[in-house]
């Protein structure tokens, strides 16, 4: 599939880029989708949370009185969950939230999120992806010369660049990847994706089968 490429003066270009349709034209499997992302979600939690039983609650182990003769209940610790200041029965204790899924399910999900923003005509590739310096108005021009202004965008990068970086860090709006790196779930929180020409190959040789 031949797609249009822009430059960074937003003018589309006479040559076009070619889109394996295995990767951008594929049928979209919203389950995997959702595991993907339930995955990328769940593995972001720390699950440091944790409450303290009635072994780890100050006080003391002594106990309180004797067990019989005294008409009283019999007690054998004063910080049993069932009194004041006892500790926590069956609270939360740290534990891994971790989700595995399959790899195969994981690039199922990338395939349906780029087909369907490529039907969606979501997807904006550049031939090259580069500034002189890091300012901030220089990819605010960028973004109006494509028609992305006010819009959700992540840019997706096929090697690190400074100054994009530093020039994206402060637009809200904006979230800049390594394509290596990209998360499922920033593929599908966006409005539109831009991709240079190095990214668009990865994912071609990466994702095909």
């Amino acid at each position: 599939m031949k797609f249009d490429i822009y430059n960074q003066d937003g003018k589309k270009l006479s040559t076009k880029i070619n889109l394996k349709n295995d990767v951008f034209k594929t049928d979209s499997n919203e389950h995997c989708v959702y595991l993907a992302i339930k995955s990328e979600s769940a593995a972001q939690r720390q699950g440091t949370h944790s409450s303290k039983t009635k072994g780890e609650v100050a006080g003391t182990g002594a106990k309180p009185w004797r067990q019989k003769g005294t008409g009283r209940a019999r007690v054998g610790y004063l910080r049993n969950p069932a009194r004041v200041h006892g500790g926590t029965a069956f609270g939360p204790k740290p534990h891994k939230y971790t989700i595995n899924i399959n790899k195969k399910v994981k690039i199922n999900a990338r395939k349906s999120i780029l087909s369907d923003k490529v039907k969606t005509d979501s997807i904006r590739v550049i031939d090259e992806l580069k500034f002189n310096d890091c300012k901030t108005k220089s990819f605010v021009t960028l973004l109006n010369s494509l028609g992305l202004d006010n819009k959700k965008v992540s840019c997706i990068l096929g090697n690190y660049d400074k100054n994009i970086y530093l020039s994206t860090r402060n637009l809200y709006n904006v979230k800049t990847n390594l394509v290596q790196l990209v998360s499922i779930y920033d593929l599908i929180n966006c409005d539109f994706l831009i991709l240079d020409k190095k990214s668009v190959e990865y994912l071609n040789n990466n994702l095909s089968k």
